[in-house]
């Protein structure tokens, strides 16, 4: 696997958006393939791009999405922060279109100047998972990943990867 380069989400979109017929190619051949072997190229290659890649070099995650908030979420951080969990919705969380919970606008309220996460030990659950590409199940999730791979170069180069793979 070629090493992971930082890139940022313009890059990153503006890859993705020359290779759109390539890529929508592969995904469509990778939902035909089976969930364990289709878990286990992921994980291969999860584990493979994140032996040289630090998320503190990135922080594009943190940067520009926001993660689903569940209500463990909000317990949990707003325990870290001291306050009651309404107060801590009122605060830092909007319902976006799809009726879930999110923080009202990116960067992350928790990034520091230096990428690291204010409330780590306490931080939502999908970013604990971010970017998804070690789970279980990989079928459920392709069009995420395939939206990740305008936000992640990990996701990029790993799709990069499955592509010669695949093809």
């Amino acid at each position: 696997m070629e090493k992971v380069e930082y890139k940022t989400p313009e890059e990153l979109k503006e890859l993705v958006a020359q290779d759109k017929k390539t890529l929508n190619n592969l995904f469509e051949k990778l939902k035909k393939t089976s969930s364990k072997q289709l878990d286990m190229l992921f994980h291969t290659l999860h584990e493979e791009a994140f032996i040289d890649f630090d998320c503190l070099s990135c922080a594009n995650c943190c940067s520009y999405i926001s993660p689903i908030i569940t209500e463990k979420d909000i317990d949990r951080l707003a325990r870290k922060l001291k306050v009651k969990p309404a107060r801590f919705i009122a605060g830092y969380l909007k319902t976006d279109k799809d009726n879930d919970l999110v923080f009202k606008h990116p960067p992350c309220p928790f990034l520091l100047p230096d990428n690291y996460c204010m409330v780590y030990e306490s931080r939502p659950k999908a970013c604990r998972g971010y970017p998804h590409t070690n789970r279980r199940r990989m079928h459920q999730i392709l069009q995420i990943t395939l939206k990740n791979c305008e936000i992640c170069p990990v996701v990029y180069t790993i799709v990069q990867e499955l592509k010669k793979q695949i093809n």
